[in-house]
């Protein structure tokens, strides 16, 4: 099994609902978000996948959220936690790259896991329901 991952990120602001803490105020993080991808067998070149086809994917779904509050996006209903936020970024690859989806890990490559990082020591991750 090969493994390839990458990395973009993103400013946001956000809170949470029914949390009872200080995250119940409008906060914003720096977010580091990696993407990972898993597969099998290698290309003709050598590759899993080309890092530049992910890595373009992974920066415009995080540009679509920098510099916003994330409550504003129905997505969130209103609770943009990093698991959910891990999620929508997972659906939003896999919408542009669908031969990434879970459903065709047997045929090889998908996109496993994501990853948001809202600091250096607190990460959620979201990885692909695969029934194989």
């Amino acid at each position: 099994m090969f493994e390839v991952r990458v990395e973009a990120g993103f400013s946001a602001a956000h809170f949470l609902r029914d949390y009872n803490g200080k995250c119940e105020n409008l906060h914003g993080h720096n977010y580091k978000v990696y993407a990972h991808v898993r597969g099998s067998s290698l290309n003709e070149g050598g590759m899993l996948m080309d890092f530049s086809k992910i890595k373009s994917v992974l920066r415009e779904v995080c540009k679509g959220l920098d510099h916003t509050n994330l409550n504003d996006m129905d997505f969130f209903d209103q609770n943009p936690s990093a698991e959910r936020i891990a999620v929508y970024i997972y659906t939003r690859i896999v919408e542009s790259l669908p031969e990434l989806s879970a459903q065709r890990a047997k045929e090889g490559t998908y996109l496993y896991a994501v990853d948001v990082f809202e600091t250096e020591t607190s990460r959620a991750r979201y990885i692909a329901d695969i029934l194989v």
